[in-house]
């Protein structure tokens, strides 16, 4: 995605690159697929000893960056992430690191962070509601209960809920919107496992039933976490965009490479025009995408004024032209790239389920124009 890497951030890349090939290469991913958990054993400690948890983590809570932009390294690993499809809570796992070391409380700083950060703790995020409405505090409400709090509600499209130990909840309560720290044992709350359209990734609902939590759960101020919450997001949407370029990548050029060595009426099937302008089309769809991906991780890394909204604005264009460029594909592969044995539809279906997560297109163009007060 980005042209100008360090030599350090290149290691980086080429390292992440090797890790995924021996460990979880798409014929991995392909075996995993009923598997519970869909992810291989010891797969997310490994990750862990990459740093791959720890880029937004401060030192001395045993994290560290590559080149001291930690968002932009992450964003290194999400895009190698995308292209080999892995499977784990790679984002809400960031999203979460980041915020409890900049707003946790020293305790879970001292207990939590450091297992996040290697990889041997798993946290997720709680975000969108059970209608799928990603708006903070959509999906819990938190009523102050003597010196606790009492959660209540429904939130889908949590990812990994059933391998996490610790959700970070955001809900809202009368203050405004609060966070917290609760662990998955907690009583009240239930995790349901959902199917969904990316095979590759496992995601569930999460209710809470009249949970009570002390104030040591508090992550932030009661009715103060709107300014934390907002930069968790950006971290997620940074990731989400570059993992689903890096899928977009790789399937674009499984397509070129076909429409090269696939041969009909004695020509390659690239030569005809039809395919030449599709191909065309897409290859300049794609490297606005990586553009616009490395400009919203430059903007977030760099705390931009305007980085929400260029956040918004990547994930609106990659979320529909990711799309867009995928189903191009399928028609250029045509029958073949239905099968199932064909893996064009593993990467159409997790550029769809990202298209979704952390708000769907509609969605930020409407927070794009909040932003601007219209």
């Amino acid at each position: 995605m980005e042209l100008d890497l360090s030599s350090d951030q290149e290691l980086l890349r080429d390292t992440a690159a090797k890790f995924i090939e021996a460990t979880v290469p798409l014929t991995a991913v392909r075996a995993l697929v009923d598997d519970p958990t869909g992810l291989p054993a010891d797969y997310l400690r490994q990750a862990g000893e990459l740093g791959w948890f720890a880029l937004l983590v401060p030192e001395e809570h045993g994290g560290g960056s590559i080149s001291g932009e930690g968002l932009r390294d992450a964003a290194i690993v999400a895009e190698e992430r995308g292209r080999g499809l892995q499977p784990g809570p790679f984002v809400p796992m960031n999203a979460v690191a980041a915020a409890l070391a900049a707003s946790g409380s020293p305790q879970q700083q001292a207990d939590v962070l450091p297992g996040l950060a290697s990889g041997e703790t798993v946290a997720t995020w709680v975000l969108a509601g059970a209608t799928g409405d990603w708006t903070p505090g959509a999906a819990v409400q938190a009523a102050a209960d003597g010196d606790g709090f009492v959660l209540t509600g429904r939130a889908t499209a949590v990812q990994d809920a059933g391998l996490a130990e610790w959700l970070l909840v955001t809900a809202r309560s009368a203050e405004g919107l609060t966070q917290f720290l609760v662990p998955t044992a907690t009583s009240g709350v239930s995790v349901a496992p959902r199917k969904s359209h990316d095979i590759t990734q496992r995601f569930a609902d999460v209710a809470f039933d009249g949970v009570r939590v002390d104030a040591s759960a508090l992550v932030g101020q009661p009715g103060g976490a709107a300014d934390a919450v907002e930069q968790q997001l950006r971290i997620a949407l940074v990731l989400n965009v570059t993992e689903t370029v890096g899928a977009m990548d790789v399937l674009f050029e499984m397509t070129r490479q076909y429409a090269v060595d696939r041969v009909a009426f004695g020509r390659p099937i690239g030569s005809f025009q039809a395919v030449k302008h599709q191909l065309a089309d897409m290859s300049l769809s794609l490297e606005a995408g990586k553009a616009i991906a490395a400009a919203a991780t430059r903007a977030v890394q760099a705390n931009d004024p305007a980085a929400g909204e260029i956040a918004s604005m990547a994930k609106a264009w990659v979320g529909d032209t990711g799309i867009d460029i995928a189903q191009g594909c399928f028609q250029v592969f045509a029958g073949i790239g239905y099968t199932w044995e064909h893996d064009l539809h593993l990467f159409l279906r997790r550029i769809t389920m990202n298209n979704l997560l952390f708000g769907q297109p509609d969605w930020h163009r409407e927070r794009i124009c909040t932003i601007h007060g219209l």
